[in-house]
């Protein structure tokens, strides 16, 4: 029996301070916001923007992987799914654009024309490259070449055999050249023995171009993450192949089983590993000391927007706290580990003081959710457009059973999420501007040019009640009634 008075722990008691107890306070500076650089990493992945879209089933998939990885952040697929399907997901980001796609889709000159353009409608590509059984390149079929076409015809009937293609030390002017030179849309790869290595597209060419910012691989890819969980060799086995990122996905990892556990999953697999979530010193300087080579700390606990773990439980960890408390951690160890603070982030402010107490980047669901590129069903509620969102331990995401263990299924027979709406916002990309937008302002009154530089410079301040409810817009009739929230 413990000799120490129990209502010691109340006098004893740390404040866990959220997003809304604190403020930046303006410092001294000598940059304009749209200076400021938003480049970050996680381990050694770069990522131009610290945004990092949850792996929740009602937010990250592969449209939405895509979009973020355009603007130069990363998502995170889900794993509340079949393997092959989360796989199938990620296959789809990695094909969504670069220089060389590796990983083409290929057929035999004896197929039918009806059985190719199936091929091409399930995988959305507009060119198979015909090879023999030993891969060697002998045709390529387009959509053009299908268009009324008789189905039942074979593919050597009506492929182009006449094929321009490139070796594979071609560099991406020259592709562009013989693109425009031929007038053509693909480029076949081959090696010296002329068997085919991958496909140049002038679609793939072009979206580079139009999105200077994104995130790719060293092969020209978007960058791509997937979640796991430590127990799930087999699943962590089949995306280590494919993806840039795994992320640990489990409400609370400071778990003896969850350790060993992870302790033989990073002597399986070569991919980057973010573990997580975590909400306290102890666990983070666990996981520095005891987990090698994990390159990221997933922080918070309980502070989702639809996450009920610390109404229904009473215990968690708001994000701000648990970020600043594993960026104490990473510091003291002298780690190259990222901080990702995960969870009640509203606002460009509040991922400005995420940065603020340590935070390589900011993982968010919410405010991703209501986006065109979600999975979530887009429904009408009297005139207005929202999409379904629910948390990882509600009922509606427990239903597919694929990722129960999250929250330690199935010893726990309580939901710790809810299900709801949220409001339409348009696309990733409009948000995301947005997002870049206030947190520069943000790095602007701070004074900070870089993320490392709002770790050294950022100051915050306690805000009262009261000083949380003036800093609001207030004492002004807003659009949408008197009883309109301005939260």
């Amino acid at each position: 029996m413990t000799s120490k008075k129990f209502s010691d722990k109340l006098k004893d008691k740390t404040i866990t301070l959220t997003f809304n107890d604190v403020i930046l306070l303006p410092g001294w500076t000598r940059i304009e916001p749209n200076e400021a650089d938003l480049t970050t990493y996680i381990g050694h992945i770069r990522l131009n923007l610290p945004f990092i879209s949850s792996p929740m089933d009602t937010v990250t998939e592969s449209d939405m992987a895509i979009s973020l990885a355009r603007e130069g952040g990363i998502g995170i697929i889900h794993r509340n799914c079949s393997i092959d399907y989360q796989v199938e997901m990620v296959k789809k980001v990695k094909r969504a654009e670069s220089f060389v796609i590796t990983d083409v889709k290929t057929i035999s000159k004896d197929i039918k024309i009806k059985d190719a353009i199936k091929i091409m409608k399930t995988y959305g590509i507009n060119g198979l490259p015909v090879i023999t059984e030993d891969r060697k390149l002998i045709g390529i079929l387009t959509g053009r070449d299908v268009r009324f076409a008789n189905p039942e015809m074979k593919v050597e009937d009506i492929m182009t055999k006449d094929i321009i293609y490139a070796e594979e030390s071609i560099k991406e002017d020259e592709a562009k050249k013989i693109l425009h030179k031929y007038r053509i849309e693909k480029l076949p790869v081959v090696n010296k023995n002329k068997e085919l290595t991958g496909l140049i597209t002038y679609k793939d060419l072009m979206l580079k171009e139009n999105f200077p910012n994104s995130s790719r691989d060293e092969d020209g890819k978007l960058l791509c993450g997937a979640a796991i969980s430590p127990t799930d060799i087999e699943r962590a086995k089949k995306l280590d192949e494919w993806v840039d990122l795994l992320v640990v996905d489990v409400s609370h990892f400071y778990n003896k089983n969850l350790f060993d556990a992870t302790k033989k999953l990073l002597k399986t697999i070569s991919t980057p590993l973010v573990v997580g979530s975590i909400g306290t010193y102890e666990s983070a300087i666990d996981c520095l000391t005891k987990l090698d080579s994990i390159v990221g700390l997933r922080c918070g606990i309980g502070s989702g927007s639809i996450c009920s773990t610390a109404v229904v439980t009473r215990a968690g960890s708001p994000t701000l706290y648990a970020t600043a408390v594993a960026a104490d951690a990473v510091k003291e160890v002298g780690a190259n580990v990222s901080v990702i603070a995960d969870g009640g982030v509203k606002n460009p402010g509040d991922i400005a003081l995420a940065l603020a107490v340590g935070a390589s980047a900011v993982m968010m669901g919410n405010i991703f959710a209501g986006t065109k590129e979600s999975p979530g069903r887009l429904i009408s509620i009297q005139g207005r457009y929202y999409k379904t969102y629910w948390g990882m331990g509600s009922e509606a995401a427990r239903q597919k059973r694929y990722s129960l263990d999250r929250y330690s299924q199935p010893s726990k027979n309580i939901a710790e999420g809810v299900e709801g709406y949220v409001p339409f916002k348009g696309k990733v990309k409009d948000i995301v501007d947005e997002l870049i937008g206030g947190l520069k302002a943000s790095m602007g009154y701070v004074g900070a040019a870089t993320i490392k530089e709002m770790w050294e410079k950022a100051k915050l301040a306690g805000v009262s009640f009261v000083g949380a409810k003036e800093i609001m817009p207030h004492d002004i009739f807003l659009p949408g009634g008197p009883d309109q929230k301005t939260e």
